[in-house]
């Protein structure tokens, strides 16, 4: 910077404007109000940038700043900052495309801590996707629905009610939106994951797939689950959820 030697002015700090000019600023205000302000996520390299330089900018526009600053850490690869030198560069749609964006998303949001640097290995997203979501999750919906089909239970199931089971699941779901609420995605889905287990030990105990009273209602049960976690899975699993439209 002219004149003080000991800062630095970056030559693309006017690029910030793009967070404002997408929203139609100035020519469409209403459009713009409708969306500003809003919540900047970014990296700890940028924390200088996204709360003192662009939030100087939006004061001297007479603009309101941002509503809140998340800063979020690095992703490492296998312990090594990822560098193309280094040839350690994880190419997220060569993945996306081989596992699907599902998956990738899950993993990311699992296995990274939102505030600190999180690792990334090949070895590591093979072992999640394989435990979690075909293993865990992917099990389980081919259980309960193997015996929802044999039964013919879809149709009971659009009215069923359990107060029971209700009250797990809203304070399964005060439980996400507390974490979400601080960023904490890894709690969430962890949340999340005690329904899934929840569901497989009561099939172990309770023995659905015999043919014996009261079979028809625990296989009831886990479909309302079953619909209920696909539902709060839907913001990390967005293709499972349009495919678990149970009831």
């Amino acid at each position: 910077m002219p004149g003080d030697k000991k800062h630095v002015m970056y030559v693309w700090f006017d690029a910030l404007v793009n967070y404002i000019s997408c929203l139609g600023w100035p020519e469409h205000k209403n459009k713009f109000k409708d969306f500003w302000p809003g919540i900047q996520i970014a990296g700890k390299d940028n924390l200088r940038h996204q709360a003192s330089m662009w939030q100087t900018m939006l004061f001297s526009a007479g603009l309101p700043r941002s509503k809140q600053i998340f800063i979020h850490g690095f992703i490492t690869a296998n312990g090594q900052k990822m560098s193309k030198s280094l040839g350690n560069v994880v190419n997220p749609i060569e993945l996306a495309e081989k596992y699907s964006a599902d998956a990738l998303r899950y993993y990311l949001l699992r296995e990274i801590s939102p505030s600190e640097d999180g690792d990334f290995t090949l070895e590591k997203f093979e072992q999640r996707y394989n435990a979690d979501l075909a293993g865990g999750l992917g099990n389980l919906v081919s259980r309960v629905i193997t015996m929802a089909s044999k039964r013919d239970l879809y149709l009971k199931a659009f009215n069923f009610k359990n107060i029971g089971l209700r009250k797990k699941i809203k304070n399964a779901e005060i439980k996400i939106d507390k974490n979400l609420k601080y960023f904490k995605y890894n709690e969430a889905i962890k949340e999340i994951w005690e329904l899934i287990s929840w569901c497989d030990k009561y099939i172990n105990e309770n023995k659905p797939w015999e043919e014996k009273k009261g079979s028809e209602k625990i296989i009831l049960n886990l479909l309302f689950v079953l619909e209920n976690i696909s539902r709060l899975l839907s913001p990390f699993l967005q293709t499972l959820h349009k495919g678990l439209k149970i009831c």
